[in-house]
């Protein structure tokens, strides 16, 4: 319990770290966003007046410490701010579009895994043969090529000449096979190449020398005993990746027109909406955070011995 309660304490400055430098980035960023609020309310041309009175109206004349100061008081008891554009509150639009990123970074995640541990067993399993040799090249061609330029070759295939899957929207699973395939692509590779290497390292280790003796098949050796140790490089990766998964829907999102946190964000961007922004950084932190928590507890369930004296090793 200790363990993870300093974990959480650990936490709060990191996330406090990226809140004050999503903070300082978008003030720093070029443009006024007092002169977009107003174009977005229909006064394109505005005058000094109106803009200084939109700034005002913003808080954005106040030092930057202090709209940290307040901006951060108020994202302790939950309240990210409300977005310059649609006068709507920037936690209830992030909450109302997490499901919607959640359910495609989440198949994602399985594809990820489904994919890449099965295929990297596969090739520990024919080391040095033909198939070990395609999978290699394969899992290093997915990491190379860029999300984006998945995602445009994918629709360019599925949809605009084979007609299998929409282009674009959300709302039913096929609108989720072609932006979770492009999420999981690189994490499915780099899981297929640590598999490999993690049951290879541990193939001739002592107990699996045992194991061998006793005359169990190749297979079973490999599945109970070789893979349950080498889980924890795994997660540890599974974990990581995860961050890169939420992270690249933003992407995925534009592309394809889901309606998620991703897409919100970007829009955001573009309109120079500080809320909008900062909610997104530190909405994402938090989710990353709590993820990586769960793989930490998961640790204990796939080795109870890593627990000596009430401390994780």
């Amino acid at each position: 319990m200790m363990y993870f309660i300093r974990r959480i304490a650990a936490a709060i400055p990191v996330i406090m770290g990226i809140s004050f430098i999503a903070f300082a980035l978008s003030v720093a960023s070029p443009g006024d966003p007092a002169v977009e609020a107003l174009s977005m309310n229909g006064i394109k041309e505005p005058t000094e007046q109106e803009i200084e009175a939109k700034r005002a109206e913003l808080g954005l004349n106040d030092p930057m410490f202090v709209q940290y100061a307040h901006w951060l008081w108020k994202a302790s008891h939950g309240d990210l701010g409300t977005s310059y554009m649609t006068k709507e509150s920037v936690s209830g639009e992030l909450l109302r579009r997490l499901p919607v990123t959640l359910s495609v970074s989440g198949m994602a995640l399985v594809i990820a895994v489904g994919t890449g541990i099965p295929l990297g067993m596969l090739m520990a399993m024919k080391k040095n043969t033909s198939f070990d040799h395609t999978a290699r090249i394969l899992a290093l061609s997915l990491v190379s090529i860029p999300g984006f330029w998945l995602a445009i070759l994918m629709i360019t295939v599925f949809s605009e000449k084979l007609h299998w899957l929409p282009t674009s929207g959300y709302g039913t699973f096929k609108h989720l096979i072609m932006p979770a395939i492009v999420l999981a692509a690189g994490t499915s590779a780099v899981l297929m190449r640590l598999t490999r290497a993690a049951l290879l390292e541990v193939w001739n280790q002592a107990y699996m020398v045992t194991a061998k003796a006793k005359g169990l098949h190749d297979t079973r050796i490999l599945i109970i005993h070789a893979l349950r140790n080498a889980m924890i490089p795994l997660i540890t990766v599974i974990g990581s990746y995860f961050g890169a998964i939420l992270g690249g829907s933003v992407i995925v999102e534009v592309i394809f027109a889901i309606p998620g946190i991703g897409r919100f964000a970007m829009d955001g961007i573009f309109r120079r909406d500080y809320p909008v922004i900062q909610g997104y950084v530190v909405f994402t932190g938090l989710v990353y955070v709590a993820f990586n928590l769960l793989v930490d507890m998961s640790y204990l369930v796939i080795h109870p011995q890593m627990r000596l004296g009430g401390k994780l090793q």
